[in-house]
């Protein structure tokens, strides 16, 4: 099937069509929408990854897929959260977010969890494929680990590389693409729409 992706962010693009195989993903940008933009303004992954879909199904009129991804600590009440793409921006002179890169990211998230004992958290992703109208799926997984105390790893992006796997040994920036797909919320999640999007074959 042929789906359009609700990003610009080209890594995301990458793990998506590795763990969708037999699928052809497409960014906005190949149906001719240019800066594809959607204010995440919902207070659930679901929300988000929802709005995200159906927005670019009404642009593009084709099956749209999104998602919407972040990091949980249990500390922290659940922050980041949805605004872990947005964690310590701060308004610029003009008045708009200015985003800080993902190295500067973490550092802020480490340094707030300085000292804390507890550093359970987890990754969590939603997927939401739109087909029509009235015709919408959602999965969600999580990727349960532990904060580290500092960075490890040089694969991955985001929070990839403050992110420790006990089971494995491994933070996620020290994971193999192969393994990454496997045990990642976002490998999970896709697993899961992968198995949705054969039953839909066979039903259609």
């Amino acid at each position: 099937m042929e789906l359009f992706v609700a990003t610009g962010n080209a890594h995301k693009l990458v793990e998506l069509g590795a763990a969708l195989p037999g699928h052809t993903l497409k960014m906005p940008s190949d149906a001719g929408v240019a800066d594809f933009e959607v204010d995440e303004d919902g207070s659930t992954y679901a929300e988000n990854a929802l709005k995200k879909a159906r927005s670019l199904f009404d642009l593009v009129g084709a099956p749209s897929l999104a998602d919407d991804s972040g990091l949980s600590v249990r500390a922290l009440g659940g922050r980041p959260g949805v605004l872990s793409a947005r964690y310590g921006a701060e308004p610029g002179p003009d008045g708009r977010l200015v985003v800080l890169g993902a190295p500067a990211r973490n550092a802020r998230l480490l340094g707030e969890m300085a000292g804390v004992s507890d550093r359970a958290c987890a990754f969590v992703c939603c997927l939401v494929l739109v087909l029509a109208e009235d015709r919408i799926f959602s999965v969600q997984e999580t990727c349960p680990g532990e904060l580290l105390e500092a960075p490890r790893g040089e694969g991955g992006f985001g929070y990839d590389p403050i992110i420790y796997l006990p089971e494995l040994g491994k933070s996620v920036a020290e994971l193999s693409a192969e393994e990454k797909n496997r045990v990642s919320h976002r490998g999970k999640a896709c697993a899961r729409m992968a198995a949705l999007l054969g039953s839909l074959g066979r039903d259609s």
